[in-house]
């Protein structure tokens, strides 16, 4: 960073510090009113301007005031600062303005308000706009905090330095001011705001766990009827871009599963996008109440996402690069046309933070297409089964990443959310991570515990490298990031010979031996710094090897040319003043004063400026001082400008070896989460589930639900329970019971064992044998969808037709009380119908639960491929004082067993429920009378219909009346 202008003034002694923070005042009002008068109609044309920008309240005007209005200042006119204030706002509209102004930044006009809101600091009037000003070494907090809340906020830095502008020919003019970077919640890249003190340290608060920003397009095709999306995201901190192209309903569903498993924190849409799509993003934008969490949705011009118009921009783009193992045309040419509509823009709105180099990184796209890398898990199936956060507060306690997260690093945790939103379908990858899981618990190898500990403590290597990359890194982070990355490299290398006769899972050994080789390079780029000087910042002494920057040796010997002639110039000094011992002093960081009793001041020579002064000396410059420390600073500041030059070179250098880099530390991070999965497994009855592609089935001993029996602790008080499920016998299971028996802990716990196998990871159970499943879908709760515009009963049958149109034989299906959400018949017919379906003509492996009693006749309709169960429980007599009621008619008192027992439940008990809801006894007692009435009536009418067939048969009116008695039935029957 260059040092603020504003240095002292040497040739007068009664200048204060303050002087040293030049901004609007004295000089540049001078200046403007030699330079920079304006009429008052020119006035109010800027002055409208920069107010439709932004520029917020002038002194004489209210809100409500045309902004055109002449200020009240008796000059009528802007000072240069304000004049360039504008300037800079007409070209950033939508950005809210940090300026650098001496040792602060400050906000102006209407920006000035809003930060001064956010950061809780005081605003007040200067001249003719509101400000507010924050220090400079806290800017990485306040930019923080304001991309926080929602805000584009832009950093602008003065360009000259104040030796070399007071030498040059606009030493009278403003300093030049140029926007350095601009940040939103995906593009917080770089030393302004990511400071030294969050790197060794988990930076989750600083950081969210991923900040992907996100491109959408979509094109409608008339003829088949359907959308077509298509998607790219990238995440400029790490490095990480995915792409994805794909067909959508209505519901938007597949793009809904795609946005919950990215977990973007910035959107960008065209300006025209569909009504269906927006009221998906504002859905998942409202559902964070705090500010701070929520995503941010960026709308740009529709043409910039029409296929010609992107893919001339990507031509033009991947034509250009000079960067080498960039993505070649033809590869990028060949992506689907809806990704090419989405990578235009992202290059466009990239290039105005200096990040699309992001987007040249050929190792670093990947497909997120569920059908070919993974088990699909779509966003209902991910909020039903709780698998990143829970759906009591939204928070992470109690779900399945919660369950498996013992992480030590920053990138491990990303890369194992990312194994958990996308478990595996290829048996052998799944095998190669129980390999290495199996072998981390019973080995007792010294190397791997080695391991496991250089892993503790380390910074965020992949955000760091990627900084790096960015060239926007400070020296701290680029020594402490080049330390860890050697480091684990030596460290990892003195291993190999332990890993290759101790180790013999082939992942493990891969992942081990192959990371030394790949971190070698950083050795070279760590030898030539400075430690000492990197860890203080200091670019001038940063490389203790100047060989390979001429430039930077030839700056030092015109500086030290300098020194030496101002050192020479004590013996002309000590003549005049005839002190032969006498040397220079240095009092306040002001160099070479002449320090002169005052006794003497007499024999000091009139043309001498005298600097500062105490009650016992005085302290001068000679002219020819004067001049020399002048042509000193000058030099100095230029060497800053060289070490900075150099610098930025430097790190392209360390660029060249990115992929690479990024690569090891990939390895890294799959051990990180291996190291975990072994974690979860040693926490008790967890087992290693054998796996199958050929056979399709679910068989569970004594399984758990991981989070309850995680969140119940030591206690063991789950209860756990078997499950059994055939693709070719019976492969659904209709599950009744009582309300709050535990019928959708267990159907929960089925697919998240599911899940976890699939992912290579222990489950817990005693035993488990699982087939490969290509998807899990669920249908549970009951909610309505207000932004969607689709009430309980919609939303349900809307999941249930999805699951309908995607499961296959292979898939788990659970569908938890379809069917409640409209009148009773019609919601045993619905239900009946789609259990049916799934039964006869998809196949798949289905958990039914229900509390309608007529479905449970599908197992003798299909006793093959159904079975029913329900939840245990016992029915406890009530109290005694229930008896005294008048007629005796009471609600069942139900202990829960939470076993499940094969056999149909044949009530489900809700009065129970009510009571331990604390329903007052009174409506309780009624509704146990009511509920009395219904079963009476509906138990005569089943009696009536077993009767009635009868009649056909009776002949003779005499034994009519004789049936008719004895069924107690009359005549009206």
């Amino acid at each position: 960073m260059l040092p603020p202008c504003g240095l002292k003034d040497h040739h007068n002694n009664t200048k204060k510090p303050k002087q040293e923070r030049e901004d609007e005042h004295q000089e540049e009002e001078a200046v403007q009113e030699e330079h920079s008068v304006v009429s008052q109609k020119t006035q109010g044309m800027i002055l409208n301007q920069f107010a439709k920008t932004g520029g917020g309240r002038v002194l004489g005007s209210s809100p409500a005031q045309d902004a055109s209005v002449p200020c009240r200042r008796s000059k009528s006119v802007f000072t240069p600062l304000e004049q360039q204030v504008i300037q800079l706002k007409q070209q950033h509209e939508d950005a809210l303005l940090a300026i650098e102004c001496g040792y602060k930044y400050r906000f102006f006009g209407e920006d000035a308000e809003i930060a001064a809101k956010e950061l809780k600091i005081f605003c007040h009037l200067d001249h003719n706009f509101m400000t507010c000003s924050v220090p400079t070494h806290r800017l990485f907090v306040h930019v923080r905090r304001l991309v926080s809340q929602g805000h584009k906020v832009g950093v602008v830095k003065q360009m000259e330095t104040s030796a070399i502008k007071a030498s040059g020919a606009n030493k009278n003019a403003l300093f030049t001011r140029q926007l350095s970077a601009l940040y939103t919640k995906s593009t917080l890249v770089g030393e302004d705001v990511n400071p030294l003190c969050g790197l060794g340290e988990d930076d989750q608060g600083s950081n969210p766990p991923d900040s992907f920003l996100l491109c959408i397009s979509e094109s409608w095709d008339q003829k088949a009827r359907q959308v077509t999306i298509g998607l790219v995201a990238v995440q400029p901190s790490t490095g990480d871009v995915l792409l994805d192209s794909f067909t959508d309903n209505h519901s938007r569903s597949e793009l809904e599963g795609r946005i919950l498993k990215i977990n973007p924190v910035e959107i960008l849409v065209p300006s025209d996008l569909s009504e269906h799509t927006q009221r998906l993003l504002h859905s998942i934008a409202s559902t964070s109440t705090q500010a701070d969490d929520r995503i941010q949705i960026q709308k740009k011009e529709s043409a910039e996402f029409e296929f010609p118009s992107a893919m001339n921009t990507v031509t033009e783009f991947y034509c250009n690069s000079p960067d080498t193992g960039s993505r070649s045309l033809s590869s990028v040419a060949s992506l689907e046309s809806q990704v090419i509509c989405c990578l235009g823009p992202l290059i466009q709105y990239l290039r105005e933070f200096n990040l699309e180099r992001v987007l040249l990184n050929d190792s670093s796209f990947r497909c997120l297409s569920t059908e070919s890398q993974g088990l699909a898990l779509s966003a209902t199936t991910l909020r039903n089964l709780e698998i990143f956060s829970n759906q009591t507060d939204g928070g992470l306690r109690g779900s399945l990443l919660w369950v498996l997260d013992h992480t030590s690093t920053a990138f491990g945790r990303r890369l194992l959310r990312r194994w958990v939103s996308q478990p595996l379908t290829d048996l052998r990858s799944i095998s190669d991570r129980q390999d290495a899981v199996c072998e981390i618990l019973q080995s007792d190898s010294a190397a791997l515990a080695a391991i496991r500990s250089l892993l503790v403590h380390l910074p965020d290597l992949e955000r760091g490298i990627c900084s790096i990359y960015h060239t926007k890194c400070s020296t701290q982070e680029f020594y402490l990031i080049c330390s860890s990355l050697s480091r684990l490299g030596l460290e990892l290398k003195a291993l190999i010979p332990a890993i290759q006769s101790q180790l013999s899972s082939s992942l493990l050994r891969t992942l081990l031996l192959d990371t030394p080789d790949l971190l070698s390079p950083v050795h070279h780029f760590l030898k030539v710094l400075n430690e000492n000087a990197a860890k203080a910042g200091d670019k001038k002494e940063l490389f203790s090897d100047l060989s390979d920057f001429p430039a930077l040796r030839e700056r030092r010997a015109e500086i030290q040319s300098v020194l030496d002639e101002i050192r020479d110039h004590r013996k002309v000094v000590r003549t005049v003043l005839r002190t032969p011992a006498l040397d220079y002093t240095t009092v306040s960081g002001l160099e070479f004063l002449i320090e002169v009793k005052n006794s003497m001041s007499a024999i000091v020579p009139r043309e001498w400026v005298k600097i500062s002064s105490t009650k016992a000396v005085g302290r001068y410059h000679s002219p020819y001082l004067v001049e020399r420390c002048r042509s000193l600073q000058q030099r100095r500041e230029q060497l800053l400008l060289d070490c900075q030059r150099a610098w930025n070179d430097f790190l392209h250098q360390f660029g060249e070896h990115y992929h690479t880099m990024k690569r090891a530390i990939s390895h890294l991070a799959t051990m990180d989460c291996l190291f975990s999965l072994a974690e979860v497994a040693k926490q008790g009855d967890y087992c290693r589930p054998e796996m199958s592609e050929s056979r399709c089935q679910i068989v569970i001993k004594d399984g758990r639900n991981p989070a309850i029996d995680l969140l119940l602790g030591e206690h063991n008080q789950y209860v756990p329970n078997h499950t059994d499920l055939q693709g070719e016998g019976r492969r659904t299971m209709i599950v009744t019971g009582p309300n709050m028996g535990g019928k959708s802990s267990y159907i929960r716990q089925v697919a998240l064992v599911c899940v976890m196998a699939q992912m290579g990871c222990h489950v817990p159970a005693a035993q488990a044998s699982l087939g490969i499943l290509d998807g899990i879908y669920t249908r549970m709760g009951a909610s309505d969808n207000i932004y969607k515009g689709r009430s309980t009963f919609m939303e349900e049958l809307t999941e249930a037709s999805e699951i309908i149109a995607r499961a296959t034989e292979r898939s788990l299906v659970i569908m938890d009380e379809l069917g409640r959400g409209t009148s009773t018949h019609d919601g045993i017919a619905i239900a009946y119908a789609t259990l049916e379906h799934f039964i006869t003509e998809v196949k798949s492996l289905t958990l039914f639960v229900t509390h309608y009693p007529p479905l449970c006749e599908l197992e003798r309709k299909h006793p093959d491929h159904v079975a029913n169960y329900h939840m245990a429980f016992l029915l406890n007599d009530p109290p005694a004082q229930a008896h005294a009621q008048d007629d005796g008619v009471q609600p069942e008192f139900i202990t829960f067993l939470y076993q499940l027992t094969e056999g149909a439940a044949g009530r489900s008990y809700g009065l129970n429920v009510a009571r331990l809801a604390n329903i007052p006894e009174t409506i309780l007692h009624t509704a146990a009378k009511k509920a009395r009435e219904l079963e009476d009536t509906v138990n005569t009418r089943r009696k009536k219909k077993t009767v009635l067939p009868d009649l056909w048969r009776i002949s003779d009116r005499e034994t009519l009346s004789n049936w008719m008695e004895t069924n107690s039935l009359s005549l009206n029957c």
